[in-house]
């Protein structure tokens, strides 16, 4: 009997910051609720999030970013994406980024952003929702 197949997710913490509990606790949330999670830990360059996605056939890519850094990350892991033909993986992402900058950030194509307060439950939501089951 074969497996039924699951979202596939990368989870990753781009750029120099260091705090990992809450992307901790998000892929293991992803991963409860029946997703595969591949998590890359810390310090991760955009090109090696998007090379781990790319290779893991992933659905999507979560980023953490902390650092003050997101609108530079977030562009470039798409910018990455463009260029090799992987448009079709959702990005999303959370962390401490300010209200301000999400509209940009959405225009660049960042699907969601989650703030300090979302719950585990709302992401698992949004992700099952806005990411299409493999068939």
């Amino acid at each position: 009997m074969d497996a039924v197949p699951r979202i596939r997710v990368v989870i990753a913490k781009p750029g120099l910051d260091g705090h990992d509990r809450g992307v901790k606790i998000v892929a293991r949330a992803l991963r409860d609720a029946g997703m595969e999670v591949v998590y890359t830990g810390l310090h991760q360059t955009p090109e090696q999030v998007v090379r781990t996605a790319i290779q893991e056939d992933a659905a999507a890519i979560g980023l953490s970013i902390l650092s003050g850094a997101h609108m530079t990350l977030f562009a470039r892991v798409l910018e990455l994406l463009r260029e090799n033909d992987a448009s079709d993986i959702v990005v999303f992402g959370g962390g401490i980024i300010p209200e301000a900058d999400m509209p940009a950030l959405q225009e660049m194509g960042v699907a969601r952003i989650f703030t300090p307060g979302a719950t585990t439950q709302e992401i698992v939501d949004w992700v099952r929702s806005a990411i299409p089951s493999p068939a």
